[in-house]
């Protein structure tokens, strides 16, 4: 993705799971974040590059007069209606993708975490990046955590983690797992070996990189 990135992870986990406590914890160790949710938010927010595009196919109702994108409308539009889905999809992603490239080839720290929630339904990202990261909890845990802070019912939660793939499948691909179950100072454990790792691995990717060149 970059001279940048010669070693990257991709961080993932379910709704709830704490991906973003896990990898703000990293950022405060050094590695670089790139957020492909707050991309894809810069993107249909007020002046994002993406909202002419959403007005013409979907129309100048599902923009707000801030000239942001109606998310709570285009929520409705999307949620059950596969086609509708894939026409903002077919925007957002190619923008995403080259947002998110261009944000890891301008990272500076040691190593660069791209947090990419769907990372595992993607398909594409696990080739590239050097290692998949996974924030791991049990369903019972991510169902609480997200009632707790959205207001949701438990089966409007439960509709959500069934859209994304389940826990078995995002641990079957994952390299490194940081279990977040425990109090803050087990996951801060976890997250500091972690780093020690990672700043080893992309010692040598850097390494490796520079003797092919």
């Amino acid at each position: 993705m970059g001279k940048a990135t010669a070693f990257s992870l991709g961080l993932t986990g379910g709704i709830g799971s704490g991906k973003t406590t896990v990898a703000n914890m990293f950022a405060d160790l050094g590695a670089s974040l790139v957020d492909t949710d707050l991309i894809a938010h810069q993107l249909s927010s007020p002046g994002g590059i993406a909202v002419p595009e959403i007005s013409r196919q979907f129309g100048p109702e599902f923009i707000l007069p801030d000239g942001a994108m109606d998310r709570s409308k285009m929520r409705e539009r999307v949620f059950n209606h596969p086609v509708e889905k894939a026409k903002l999809e077919a925007i957002l992603h190619p923008l995403i993708r080259s947002e998110t490239e261009k944000a890891g080839a301008e990272a500076t720290g040691p190593y660069t975490i791209f947090v990419v929630p769907l990372l595992v339904e993607s398909g594409s990202w696990k080739t590239r990046v050097s290692r998949v990261l996974v924030v791991d909890c049990s369903e019972q845990t991510q169902i609480r955590r997200v009632m707790a802070r959205s207001g949701l019912t438990e089966p409007q939660v439960q509709a959500i983690m069934n859209a994304q793939a389940n826990r078995e499948k995002r641990l079957q691909a994952a390299d490194d797992v940081v279990s977040n179950e425990g109090d803050i100072m087990q996951i801060t454990t976890q997250v500091r070996l972690l780093h020690a790792k990672y700043i080893d691995l992309a010692e040598s990717a850097k390494t490796n990189l520079i003797q092919r060149l």
